[in-house]
């Protein structure tokens, strides 16, 4: 039996990104995504600037003047959420912890998704894949991945998307849109670690990105259209100064006692932050995924929007 405070919040969910898709995002999510391929529609005359590898030489041969292949688009897509439910979402310092934006982002997505007759489909992953719901059409399965997201308890609360990844790439047959939802701090243990040796004052100089494996993000970016997706929270990117905390991991379990007020080991939090962020940034260009960062502080419509026009920009002059 679902808590009638979630039915109230999924519906919220629903009114505020409908809204939203049916508004400016529907068009600019068509926009920004292929389709898996081309149809081919009819043959019509040659005219100066077709391409000449376009030409159906069988037809050309018996009408004697050239004529050309003329294709459309297919547009049905896939697309296939992949969406974190590592402990460490559960932590938000404004109105909305990460999983929640996840999972009004994820309704963004899907809404815009089925308003261009695209199937949508979930993975939800910790330290293992939680849960999988097949790719569907209609409001009905797209209120059951907003419901998934906020509703799953799972098993563990670590993170590995490379499990994720792997599990995607043998359940898609077809080149699909891979949107993966996360913070990505699990997959950054080395840098969490020297994180934590920096509240604690020690230094570190480990800049290697640990658990998340650079192959398998260039193996799934070769075989679909990968985005990610990150989500962060302010105080993941600058302390506050509120004195004397004691901060636990979320996913580790481990605690560490600092002094907020000192603003040398603030500076040297942001610091380090600034650069465990530089790193996954350079993961993601090596591996050709196309990334967007959320704040949950910020409204995500216009760094939606501005990642959807980016990406149309792109393919008209690629």
């Amino acid at each position: 039996m679902i808590p009638k405070e979630l039915l109230k919040k999924i519906r919220q969910i629903e009114i505020r990104t409908k809204r939203l898709v049916s508004e400016s995002l529907a068009g600019q999510y068509h926009s920004a995504f292929k389709g898996q391929g081309m149809d081919f529609d009819e043959v019509r005359e040659y005219q100066p600037g077709d391409e000449v590898r376009a030409i159906d030489w069988n037809v050309t041969a018996r009408m004697n003047h050239p004529f050309v292949k003329k294709f459309r688009e297919e547009r049905e897509l896939t697309v296939m959420l992949v969406v974190d439910l590592s402990a460490s979402g559960l932590f938000g310092s404004t109105d909305q912890s990460k999983r929640e934006l996840a999972a009004e982002l994820a309704s963004v997505l899907a809404f815009s998704a089925i308003r261009n007759q695209d199937k949508v489909g979930l993975v939800l992953f910790s330290e293992e894949v939680e849960k999988y719901i097949p790719p569907r059409k209609g409001r009905r399965h797209v209120l059951r991945v907003i419901r998934d997201i906020l509703y799953c308890q799972p098993k563990w609360r670590g993170t590995s998307l490379n499990g994720a990844l792997e599990f995607v790439n043998r359940i898609l047959p077809h080149r699909s849109v891979v949107v993966v939802v996360s913070d990505f701090l699990g997959e950054t243990r080395p840098s969490r670690a020297a994180m934590i040796s920096h509240l604690r004052g020690r230094a570190v100089h480990s800049e290697t990105l640990g658990r998340m494996s650079v192959t398998t993000l260039r193996q799934t970016s070769r075989r679909h259209d990968l985005v990610a997706v990150q989500i962060t929270d302010p105080y993941e990117r600058v302390l506050p100064g509120l004195g004397r905390l004691v901060l636990q991991d979320a996913e580790t379990g481990e605690r560490v006692e600092i002094n907020t007020s000192d603003e040398r080991r603030r500076t040297a939090f942001a610091r380090r932050q600034v650069k465990t962020q530089e790193e996954l940034d350079r993961v993601f260009r090596g591996a050709r995924v196309d990334a967007i960062q959320i704040h949950t502080d910020q409204p995500y419509d216009r760094a939606l929007a501005q990642f959807f026009d980016t990406r149309e920009k792109r393919r008209r002059h690629g």
